[in-house]
């Protein structure tokens, strides 16, 4: 592998990779540019001034990010991962779906939310997500299905890139009477759990752990999520975490979803950080 690679990373905020590299740092008076010698399989990467960056990296390399502080989840071989101001994720090329994202909770994020302007993700090829279109009477399917925000835009409607929310590599097909009911009830928790003093993290995503039908409007390829998990946790790494099919109710109570770390490392085909479970970041959550 040739030295210096200068694979072009620049992190917005800045991330850390920790694998079997040497790393080099590089500052400029626009951006913070990490380069890295390593015996990386592949490593392709795309690098936006103060905006995101995107690296493709081996399913072994731990990162550690200011939006995953105890350690992002792997990323699965094949997967792109991409980090933007207010999120990290991992986008799956098959199934068009983001495997996991990332994100802090701080009420400094919070306001009165914008709008909803669907985009493509600008680091991200056509092919590797769903399309605006894909989601065409998605509503009124049987799926029933929303185009549900994995990072919830109500919880950075406050932030200058709160239009990042609205990339399609967050979002998914998810049925209203979940997307509308439990799923927002736990939000909302959590943004009523934090503080300015003391932030929550997430890390939530699709689970496919059974068949579900395809988006009727959709000309590519893809696989619909039959439910999510969400793991919230604190500096310490004190978590809760839930687990939702798309088969939920809207007047279902969130804290009946409830699951053990256990099941969603199970469910899941990666591997999450080491998070503690806590009864006292359930009770947060208003979870007794």
């Amino acid at each position: 592998m040739k030295s210096l690679m200068k694979m072009g990373v620049v992190f917005q905020p800045l991330t850390r990779l920790l694998n079997n590299t040497s790393l080099s740092i590089t500052k400029n008076t626009s951006k913070l540019a990490i380069y890295a010698s390593s015996n990386l399989a592949t490593a392709t990467t795309i690098a936006m001034t103060g905006l995101v960056s995107l690296i493709t990296l081996p399913a072994h390399s731990a990162v550690l990010s200011v939006h995953c502080p105890q350690g992002c989840p792997t990323n699965p071989s094949d997967n792109d991962l991409v980090f933007a101001h207010l999120y990290a994720l991992s986008n799956n090329p098959s199934t068009k779906f983001a495997d996991w994202v990332a994100y802090e909770v701080t009420p400094t994020n919070f306001g009165t939310t914008p709008g909803r302007v669907w985009i493509d993700d600008p680091l991200l090829d056509s092919d590797k997500t769903l399309e605006k279109a894909d989601y065409k009477n998605a509503n009124s399917s049987e799926l029933k299905a929303d185009r549900g925000h994995q990072a919830p835009l109500a919880s950075f409607a406050g932030s200058r890139y709160w239009s990042e929310l609205n990339h399609l590599s967050n979002i998914t097909p998810q049925n209203k009477n979940l997307n509308q009911g439990p799923w927002k009830q736990l939000e909302d928790a959590v943004r009523s759990a934090s503080s300015y003093k003391k932030s929550l993290f997430v890390i939530t995503g699709p689970l496919f752990n059974s068949d579900m039908p395809q988006l009727p409007g959709s000309d590519e390829p893809h696989q619909v999520p039959a439910g999510y998990f969400k793991v919230i946790y604190d500096h310490k790494g004190n978590s809760a975490s839930f687990v939702m099919q798309q088969s939920a109710q809207r007047a279902d109570d969130f804290c009946t979803k409830r699951a053990q770390m256990s099941e969603v490392d199970q469910l899941v085909g990666f591997n999450l950080p080491n998070l503690k479970e806590s009864d006292s970041t359930y009770k947060l959550l208003g979870c007794h």
